[in-house]
């Protein structure tokens, strides 16, 4: 049984991943930066007969317990087959370029990019001894410097100064964590799941979790003639998927 771990799993966009890839018969250790959070998803999930799940204390902030994280799986199996950096922050909206404040630029770093690196460095060892690991970085559309640039795209004019640097900066860590990997087995895209009606936006996104699992679930389960190092958001392409940096 394949075996995942998904960073901040325990609602939301994370939730729904984890639901789908335990139907596709994965096994899922699902990160949660409050335990008992992410013990309540898991009993959701076991509610509906999807068993093989567990809850672990993971806080992508905090490299003690990111370490931990990894001691705790690292004790249970010495293979990890697919890592899902999803957990994220937006910071708070508005952000301005002029007034939002330099604490609010490192809180929001701290998760979204640093945390997945901090994240990948302590998994990347039990995922090198998977026969076909996979790597997806949730990323978002927002972090196109092409798009965002141009007048006529749909979500020109939603900006924020320090979110959406922060998911440009996560695709940058994508290209060379791809390029590190060249030439093995690894996989490793950076993920657009849609504007999606969560928490994360007050509710104001216009597609559903289910979306986003499916179009996360398609990237993390993929075989050897696979893409890797993309920029995909199939919300933006629907023929391809792929969208400019």
């Amino acid at each position: 049984m394949k075996k995942v771990l998904i960073t901040g799993a325990n609602k939301s966009i994370g939730f729904e991943t984890a639901r789908q890839l335990l139907q596709k018969g994965y096994y899922i250790y699902l990160g949660s930066r409050n335990f008992q959070n992410g013990q309540k998803a898991v009993e959701k999930l076991k509610a509906e007969g999807l068993n093989e799940v567990e809850a672990i204390q993971l806080d992508v902030s905090d490299q003690e317990s990111v370490n931990a994280a990894r001691k705790e799986i690292g004790r249970k199996t010495d293979v990890l087959d697919v890592l899902i950096n999803n957990a994220g922050i937006s910071g708070g909206l508005p952000q301005t370029a002029t007034e939002t404040a330099v604490s609010i630029f490192k809180n929001v770093f701290d998760i979204n990019l640093f945390g997945v690196v901090r994240v990948t460095q302590a998994f990347i060892d039990l995922l090198s001894n998977s026969p076909q690991p996979c790597i997806v970085n949730v990323s978002s559309s927002m972090a196109s410097l092409t798009l965002n640039s141009d007048p006529s795209w749909l979500y020109y004019n939603h900006k924020g100064a320090a979110y959406l640097p922060s998911k440009t900066a996560l695709n940058m860590y994508t290209v060379n964590l791809a390029y590190e990997f060249k030439g093995t087995p690894f996989k490793i895209n950076a993920v657009d799941p849609g504007f999606i009606a969560t928490d994360f936006n007050d509710h104001r996104g216009t597609g559903t979790v289910e979306d986003a699992g499916k179009r996360i679930v398609k990237y993390a389960v993929l075989d050897a003639d696979g893409p890797t190092g993309k920029f995909i958001s199939e919300e933006t392409n629907s023929e391809t998927g792929e969208i400019p940096w």
